[in-house]
């Protein structure tokens, strides 16, 4: 497609993306969607690929989301261009090498927008010497790529070349920061439209001299930059390797008003009420805070009916969402309660049905 068709193609779906929202958000008396669109290809930073064998040939596939058809892939418009180049590279240096090639039947590839790259092998066998001396060269001859590592996997087994995570650099409000990525753990995407959604959140909160509350904080994407505008941050997630992650994350950015725990989210609206925390949180005094802006970055299925009231307390709530109808859905209760005094649309994945939607709502005076 030529750049001017597929640039008026993404307006025309960013368009739609953004009818659909504002009509959703409607009932809420929401002020206009701010809009941060993408790039239309070379957004994404992570794609996975199955590996299929036929003959002597050797090709990655996808499958189609309605009809689960297979269909052959040598590029990937969405994917960066480090991904392109090393997609092809890798099963041509496959192709010939047995150990290497045997019932391979995945590549995953998680990159940087600083030219890191980890490349995951998945194998319907076990893996052994051999196969390590061979993946070995193999990151000996893509060294020239930058600094790739590799990672083998098979039932029971992970094999690190010679490692399993990328540091991420973004550039937020001015400000470097690093993030550790790991290898099977949720990261967003799309780079440039996760660091316009962090700039977005930073803005709608501003300076405050209050604490904030994270849920579902991940490695602390949002977590880190907000540190500048509170004065502490608690985060909860529930995947340990999330939380550590974003432990190492703080670490790594030097920043010393801000906290990571492992908690679902139902279990720390329970304790801002008054319940116990588990044992291994004992030191943490959540009286202490004095928490008034909460952030909420759910799962697809938004926020349960607990974590909801308690969510309804706080007097600012930022929600980020990747599904607009459960939001809709949340902000049914909220509304009742709280204005929203800012809303945007995040296009996270173009040319698909996803939309990422970030809203602030502040509570009414009495």
């Amino acid at each position: 497609m030529a750049e001017q068709d597929l640039q008026v193609a993404y307006q025309e779906q960013l368009n739609e993306k953004e009818q659909r929202l504002t009509t959703l958000l409607a009932p809420f008396d929401t002020p206009a969607l701010v809009i941060f669109p993408s790039e239309p290809q070379h957004y994404r930073m992570r794609a996975e690929f199955r590996v299929w064998h036929q003959g002597d040939d050797l090709f990655y596939i996808m499958f189609d989301p309605e009809t689960r058809e297979k269909y052959r892939v040598d590029q990937l418009h969405a994917a960066n261009q480090l991904i392109n180049t090393l997609m092809p590279a890798v099963l041509d240096y496959v192709q010939d090498k047995e150990i290497l090639r045997r019932k391979l039947f995945q590549v995953d590839f998680l990159t940087t927008t600083t030219g890191e790259a980890l490349i995951s092998l998945l194998y319907h066998k076990q893996l052994d010497e051999q196969w390590l001396v061979d993946i070995k060269q193999m990151k000996e001859a893509f060294a020239s790529f930058g600094k790739v590592n590799f990672i083998g996997r098979a039932r029971k087994q992970k094999i690190l070349v010679d490692a399993d995570r990328v540091i991420e650099k973004l550039k937020i409000n001015q400000k470097d920061y690093l993030f550790e990525q790991i290898e099977n753990s949720f990261t967003q995407p799309n780079a440039q439209v996760n660091t316009k959604m962090i700039e977005w959140a930073c803005e709608v909160t501003g300076k405050q001299s209050h604490d904030l509350l994270e849920l579902y904080c991940g490695n602390g994407n949002f977590s880190l930059p907000l540190a500048e505008n509170f004065q502490r941050v608690l985060g909860t997630e529930i995947s340990r390797t999330s939380v550590a992650s974003a432990q190492t994350n703080i670490a790594l950015n030097s920043i010393a008003n801000a906290r990571v725990e492992r908690l679902p989210a139902e279990e720390c609206a329970a304790a801002i009420k008054g319940e116990k925390l588990p044992t291994r949180l004992q030191d943490m005094d959540l009286l202490s805070y004095n928490f008034k802006t909460v952030l909420v970055d759910p799962p697809r299925a938004g926020l349960d009916d607990d974590t909801l009231a308690m969510v309804a307390d706080f007097e600012n709530i930022v929600y980020i969402s990747c599904n607009p109808e459960t939001l809709a859905n949340n902000l049914e209760q909220l509304h009742k309660t709280h204005d929203i005094s800012a809303a945007a649309l995040f296009d996270q994945f173009p040319f698909t049905h996803h939309i990422e939607t970030g809203v602030y709502l502040q509570k009414r005076k009495s």
